[in-house]
C-alpha cells in the first residue's frame, strides 16, 4: 500500500497539537484577567447616590472621622449606614435650605431612610466582619481606598477570593497601629512625635501581629474563616 502522507506531516501534527494546546492556554488566561478586570468587579467605577454626598469633602476637607458616621464599625460584623439624624446634626444648621439637601430633609420629616446605593458589596456566602479586622491593626484605607480623594465612592479593589488571601497569607503587610486605623494617609503623614524613627513595615508588622494575636496563616487560609 502507497503511503499516504509523508514525513512532513507528523511535524505538522505535532506543530498543530501544540498551538492548540496554546491557544486553550491563552483563552484560559484571558478568562481570568477578564474575571478580574474593573468590567467584571466593577472596580474604579463611580457610584451614584440618592445625595451628592462626598467622602472628599465630609473627610478630605472637614477632617470627619470614618466612626462618625459608621459607628458600629469597631463593635459589630457591618460598620453601618449613618442615621438622616446624624447628617442634620449639621445640616439642620449648615446648607439648611440647600436643595441638594432635600431628600435627606424629607427622610428625617417622615422618617423613611434614605436609599443609599450600595458600593462595596460582598456575595452572601462571604462572611466579613468589620470589628475584627479594625480591632487587628487593618486600616479603613487597606480595602476601601483613600475615601478622603472620593467625591463618588468606588472600589479600589476586586473584593474577590484571591484578593482576600493575598492579606490572610501575609498579614503582616498591612497591619498599623489602632490609633491610626482611620488615618487615610498611613504611614506618609504618621505623627513624629509618636514615631521619632519613621516607620519600618517589615519591622512592625510582626509585632503588631503578635500584639494582635492574629492568628496562624493556615486558620487565616481556613475556608471556614470566610465561608460559614
Amino acid at each position: 500500500m502507497p503511503q499516504l502522507f509523508t514525513r512532513s506531516t507528523n511535524t505538522l501534527a505535532r506543530l498543530s497539537i501544540a498551538i492548540v494546546i496554546l491557544l486553550l492556554g491563552l483563552g484560559g488566561w484571558l478568562l481570568l484577567e477578564l474575571n478580574r478586570s474593573p468590567f467584571v468587579t466593577q472596580a474604579f467605577v463611580a457610584r451614584e447616590q440618592p445625595v451628592q454626598f462626598s467622602h472628599k469633602h465630609h473627610v478630605g476637607d472637614d477632617g470627619i472621622d470614618c466612626r462618625y458616621c459608621h459607628t458600629t464599625v469597631e463593635t459589630a460584623a457591618s460598620a453601618g449606614m449613618p442615621a438622616t439624624k446624624t447628617c442634620m446634626n449639621c445640616h439642620s444648621q449648615l446648607f439648611a435650605n440647600s436643595p441638594y439637601l432635600e431628600i435627606v430633609r424629607e427622610s428625617w420629616r417622615t422618617g423613611q431612610p434614605i436609599k443609599w446605593t450600595r458600593v462595596h458589596d460582598l456575595p452572601d456566602f462571604a462572611y466579613f466582619n468589620h470589628s475584627i479586622h479594625v480591632n487587628k491593626g487593618v486600616g479603613c484605607a487597606t480595602c476601601h481606598g483613600q475615601v478622603d480623594q472620593m467625591p463618588l465612592m468606588w472600589n479600589t479593589a476586586s473584593l474577590q477570593m484571591e484578593w482576600c488571601l493575598e492579606c490572610h497569607r501575609n498579614p503582616d503587610k498591612v497591619l498599623r497601629p489602632n490609633s491610626e486605623i482611620t488615618n487615610m494617609e498611613w504611614p506618609k503623614n504618621l505623627d513624629k512625635s509618636k514615631y521619632p524613627n519613621g516607620w519600618d513595615q517589615a519591622k512592625e508588622g510582626p509585632a503588631l501581629a503578635k500584639e494582635y494575636n492574629i492568628q496562624p496563616t493556615r486558620v487565616l487560609e481556613s475556608c471556614s474563616t470566610c465561608h460559614r
